[in-house]
């Protein structure tokens, strides 16, 4: 009989409720909805447990909280408010707790009876409002851009001529979270033979850097979709999940960092997309880039690739494997790129040292710097297989690096976070600092012996042969119109100039790789002494139009006869603009409304 009286008055628990939609608006995830406990690391959550049969009795009564995600995981419960047959539970996942999905437990022990009830699950994430967590980040706007915004803008084109296309990164939608939980599984073993312990879900650089990997497995380029008809990640991340995991084809640099900034934001790490115009891809000399012209100034397939863009991701954490007490921003690529050892993404590498040549420092760190300070050098391919230099204005690489601005639509100019300005010294001495540690052979020469070097490497400015020349836009074509140019010509010299020109237009893809060559021409130009000469060129669509590919990119060409002497060049990259689209609303009561986008 006294046994069934003990029973028979050991606390029952009833309603648990969660407490969803105020703990949701607190941690700044409301934006995935209320339904679904999603929490972020640092800070507490709350919750009711309710008593079916009587109150709460501290005497009598003992409860222990458990979370578990694949093992047997605390977290600290700090305090239990008593309200009639009902306590409020506070609980407070550490700034160091792994992210991940986990199931909470409650286990009561009453009038020495114990039972356990499984209350649900719970999502926690990285937390940039939480000034203990790595990711942390102290300016609101910053963190409503970088964190909660769902639209973005990819910056394409070439660095004379930027262009700009929405994108929707909607890491709030239903299901992603789930989707980018999937990725950090499947790519577990990159850095870890086994993720039992999922221990290294704590670290935003470890996270980063399997997200960096997986990203690219999930891309094809081989058939599949076009890869600019993608508009958003979503439905790409969709695609991957409802699909067993199997490559999404395909992608291309733009889409796969915009794609990898969706899943950082929706785990928490602050995230944004960045644009680097002339973008060198080498494989042979890391801070060289080579192209090769044939006498009419087609462009040749060569080994080297010169990316008219491409687009990468930065994220926002201190290093600790580096002892950064602060957050900055962090260079993750995940393209995957020749490298020399084969194909690889890069990163995470930190900004900062990219400037400061500081190679050592970080992972991947001598590709990333090469991939903003290399140097191009054009070269004429004769008949005889005899390669000559050029006489040109050449330009650095990486000199225009943009991301869309903080709560607006224009772009930020971030080149300064990326090298110090041209010519000054500190550029130069980052440069000298990064090419020893990329040419070992050079640890020990002085900065005279580098440069000495550099300049033996270098096209021979177009002035030295005592002309200038260059290639100005006199339109901005849209597709369908003629391209309007005015080639202008500069003597430097007292004496008459005599020259013979090539002229050609050749489509390129952004990437760098040459197309068709759809126009060509021969001028004969004469200077008088100091005279400065315009000649007016014109291509019309129906030349160009039946070759122009999605990247709706193409290259003009002078390049001067070799029998003439010295070969001079000059070229021009243009886009031709896509026509805007109008849609017209008709409303019955105020007429008809243009939308141009």
């Amino acid at each position: 009989m006294s046994q069934f009286l003990n029973i028979s008055f050991f606390i029952e628990l009833g309603e648990v409720d969660l407490n969803c939609p105020s703990n949701c608006q607190i941690h700044n995830t409301h934006f995935f909805g209320t339904d679904k406990q999603i929490i972020r690391r640092g800070q507490a959550f709350s919750f009711y447990a309710r008593f079916q049969n009587r109150e709460w009795d501290d005497s009598v009564d003992q409860a222990i909280f458990t979370v578990e995600t694949g093992i047997l995981l605390t977290c600290k419960v700090f305090s239990l408010f008593h309200q009639p047959k009902c306590i409020n539970i506070s609980v407070f996942p550490p700034s160091n707790a792994c992210i991940g999905r986990y199931i909470l437990n409650m286990q009561i022990t009453s009038c020495g009876h114990t039972y356990q009830r499984c209350l649900g699950d719970f999502y926690v994430l990285f937390n940039p409002w939480c000034a203990d967590d790595p990711v942390y980040m102290d300016n609101q706007a910053h963190r409503e851009e970088y964190v909660l915004n769902e639209h973005g803008i990819l910056y394409e084109g070439v660095h004379k001529h930027i262009t700009s296309r929405p994108w929707h990164f909607g890491q709030f939608e239903d299901g992603i979270l789930d989707i980018c939980l999937k990725i950090l599984d499947m790519g577990a073993s990159y850095h870890h033979g086994s993720d039992r312990d999922h221990c290294w879900r704590n670290d935003p650089v470890h996270v980063s850097m399997v997200v960096n990997h997986m990203i690219p497995e999930n891309n094809d380029y081989l058939k599949g979709t076009k890869p600019f008809s993608w508009n958003g990640s979503v439905p790409i991340l969709q695609q991957w999940y409802s699909g067993r995991c199997r490559p999404v084809r395909y992608g291309y640099c733009g889409s796969l960092a915009s794609v990898m900034c969706t899943v950082m934001r929706c785990l928490g790490i602050p995230s944004r997309v960045v644009t680097n115009f002339c973008f060198p891809c080498s494989i042979e000399n890391p801070l060289g880039i080579n192209e090769v012209f044939d006498c009419t100034g087609k462009n040749l397939c060569g080994k080297d690739k010169l990316w008219r863009y491409h687009c990468w991701n930065e994220s926002w954490m201190a290093r600790r494997d580096l002892n950064q007490c602060c957050g900055d921003w962090q260079c993750l690529d995940p393209t995957p790129l020749e490298t020399g050892r084969g194909l690889a993404c890069s990163g995470p590498t930190w900004v900062r040292s990219i400037r400061e040549g500081e190679l050592d420092l970080d992972y991947d760190g001598h590709h990333m710097f090469s991939r903003v300070n290399s140097n191009y050098v054009g070269w004429l391919s004769q008949n005889n297989a005899k390669k000559t230099k050029f006489f040109c204005d050449t330009w650095p690489c990486g000199q225009h690096l943009i991301t869309k601005s903080v709560g607006s639509e224009q772009f930020e100019d971030i080149t300064g976070a990326y090298k110090y300005e041209l010519g000054s010294v500190k550029n130069k001495e980052a440069y000298y600092r990064a090419y020893r540690r990329i040419h070992p052979g050079y640890c020990n020469a002085s900065n005279c012996h580098i440069e000495r070097e550099l300049s033996s490497l270098k096209n021979p400015f177009l002035s030295d042969s005592g002309i200038n020349m260059r290639l100005k836009m006199a339109n901005c074509p849209m597709y369908g119109e003629d391209v309007q140019l005015h080639w202008v010509l500069e003597n430097l010299r007292s004496e008459n100039k005599n020259l013979k020109f090539n002229l050609c237009a050749q489509i390129i893809t952004y990437s760098g790789c040459p197309m068709d060559q759809f126009w060509k021409d021969s001028v004969n130009v004469t200077l008088g002494p100091r005279e400065v000469k315009k000649i007016p060129l014109c291509i019309s669509y129906s030349q160009y139009g039946p070759y122009l590919c999605d990247h709706n990119i193409m290259k003009v060409v002078a390049v001067s006869d070799p029998e003439c002497g010295e070969v001079l060049m000059v070229s021009r990259d243009i886009v031709i603009n896509r026509p805007p689209v109008i849609v017209k609303v008709k409303t019955f009561n105020y007429g008809i409304y243009d939308l141009r986008m």
